[in-house]
């Protein structure tokens, strides 16, 4: 990957810490945040919007890294698989994932987090989420490995320990209180 000479710095705050980097009008946000900061969580996998893995959250909502003009993102906060986890522990999510052995081969993982995340996130409601609206808002990742059973529980759990709250961020130790 070139930097050539349309190049153009980018601001971007990433995980919450403010970045400049170069980057070509036809660079994605995916392939920037891989390969000219170093942040590989978030998988190559299609390149054609199809799977989900390179989702992240910009400006809190996801986007897939891979159909996403990085140029475009310029003044935006870009969240990644990278910037769930605190020294504190794991984002109750990520937490839940592990117990539920949601994660088998791991590609679909950080977009699934992601997405999950926004879901939880941003709920209103007071009840547990359905196994449905959990579905639909994982609808855009594709799995092939766990056959979703435990992605589905595992979200569900982590809803269930978030209770009611909204709690942007929420690791163990955070939740805690």
């Amino acid at each position: 990957m070139s930097e050539g000479s349309d190049a153009q710095p980018i601001s971007l705050t990433v995980n919450g810490e403010p970045v400049t980097v170069l980057a070509t009008p036809s660079e994605t946000l995916l392939e920037v945040l891989r390969y000219r900061l170093g942040l590989t969580g978030s998988k190559q996998g299609c390149d054609k919007g199809d799977c989900g893995a390179c989702t992240v959250l910009v400006d809190g909502r996801p986007v897939l890294g891979c159909l996403t003009l990085a140029t475009l993102c310029d003044g935006a906060e870009v969240r990644t698989v990278e910037g769930l986890s605190t020294a504190a522990g794991l984002h109750r999510v990520q937490a839940a994932f592990v117990r539920h052995g949601a994660a088998q081969c791991g590609f679909c993982t950080p977009g699934m987090l992601m997405s999950a995340v926004r879901f939880l996130e941003t709920r209103e409601q007071a009840r547990a989420p359905t196994r449905e609206e959990v579905a639909a808002a994982l609808s855009g990742n594709l799995c092939r490995c766990t056959g979703y059973a435990k992605i589905l529980d595992a979200v569900i759990d982590a809803a269930a320990e978030l209770g009611t709250r909204s709690v942007p961020g929420s690791n163990d130790a955070e939740g805690a209180r």
